[in-house]
């Protein structure tokens, strides 16, 4: 049984309730049994339980993070004893959206309570969806009226849309569904990211691009708001020659969570990659499988939001002058809007010799 446990995010009117009814069809419809774990800030405030019910908002915040983990454990725990193939657990909204309501020692607070940090929140979901508010580029369709809990401006529900994107910034999976088409459309797109990550044949294929770039300011990136550095150290194993197959320990600061990708080739011409979480113990258990072949490497990624599209730049200790940048995309031809500060040399998609898989060859 697969067991995937994913994040639908946004600001204020972006289409979260909307998007729960697509997601149950489309992926019932391919086999999945989809369960919902609801908002829980939602839940409390309904039962009493609110910030300004609560002694202060750190109080409440400890209270709703808490409630938060717990659903997400009991669902996992009613999931894993299903007897089906496939479930897909999605959350109206993930824990690390309760940040943007405290501040620095709120959330510090919070973490101490619940002994843990924000690799290990925001990671322990396999991917984030963030539906932009209405009010960033859909102004006329942003509305109070169908959330008696909405009380935000425009101005006040695009403030929120950046910093609950800035959250979730880091996570290897982030993927944000803006306002550019319709809202019919804007659906049919998180359809189709979501039905990506999973693998599925819709929308399945790998569409990153990858970018040869000068080797750019660290200093400048990491002063950035909307930026973060990931450790990453990759190893390859043992696999067909029809495959790829890779873990990886990511995280900071003494953080790590651990994946497993397979890459496989379909009709002889394009990839299908699917990612996994495994345990410590898991990860330490394939590393014995390592490809002798190839190195293990070594590198820090910078992931970095500019104009709702999220970029992926890969810094290697054996270069000093250059780096890789890469951006993944979900439609052929789709603009791409580089970040000012970063010079690209050329694109070097086709380029295998650019690919960490080959930088990895001893």
């Amino acid at each position: 049984m697969e067991l995937t446990k994913i994040v639908i995010t946004g600001g204020p009117c972006g289409g979260k309730s909307t998007a729960m009814s697509w997601i149950q069809n489309a992926f019932a419809t391919m086999g999945y049994t989809v369960l919902f774990v609801p908002e829980t800030a939602t839940e409390l405030i309904s039962g009493g339980v609110a910030p300004w019910t609560c002694g202060t908002n750190g109080e409440y915040q400890k209270c709703q993070m808490k409630l938060q983990l717990e659903k997400e454990k009991v669902f996992e725990q009613g999931a894993r004893s299903m007897k089906v193939d496939k479930i897909l657990m999605v959350c109206d909204r993930g824990a690390l959206d309760n940040k943007v309501y405290m501040n620095e020692e709120e959330y510090q607070a919070v973490l101490d309570f619940l002994n843990t940090n924000e690799i290990e929140l925001r990671d322990n979901y396999d991917a984030v969806f963030h539906l932009v508010t209405a009010a960033k580029g859909a102004v006329e369709f942003y509305t109070l009226s169908n959330n008696a809990a909405r009380i935000e401006s425009v101005e006040q529900a695009i403030a929120m849309d950046d910093k609950f994107i800035h959250c979730w910034t880091g996570h290897p999976h982030l993927r944000v569904i803006d306002n550019s088409t319709n809202f019919e459309n804007k659906m049919k797109r998180l359809i189709a990211e979501i039905s990506s990550f999973l693998g599925e044949t819709l929308g399945a294929y790998d569409s990153k691009r990858r970018f040869l770039i000068e080797y750019p300011d660290l200093e400048a990136l990491e002063r950035n708001p909307n930026c973060q550095r990931i450790e990453i150290i990759q190893t390859y194993l043992k696999s067909n020659a029809d495959e790829e197959v890779r873990v990886r320990q990511r995280g900071y600061g003494g953080h790590y969570i651990y994946y497993k990708t397979v890459r496989r080739l379909v009709g002889g011409q394009k990839r299908v990659e699917v990612e996994k979480r495994l345990t410590q113990s898991q990860y330490l258990t394939l590393l014995m499988e390592a490809d002798t072949t190839r190195r293990q490497v070594r590198k820090n990624r910078y992931c970095l939001m500019h104009e709702g599209q999220y970029f992926e730049i890969d810094v290697y200790p054996f270069w000093d002058h250059q780096a890789i940048l890469e951006i993944e995309q979900s439609e052929e031809g789709q603009e791409i809007h580089f970040p000012p500060e970063l010079k690209i040399l050329r694109e070097v998609t086709e380029d295998e010799r650019y690919e960490t898989s080959a930088l990895a060859v001893i």
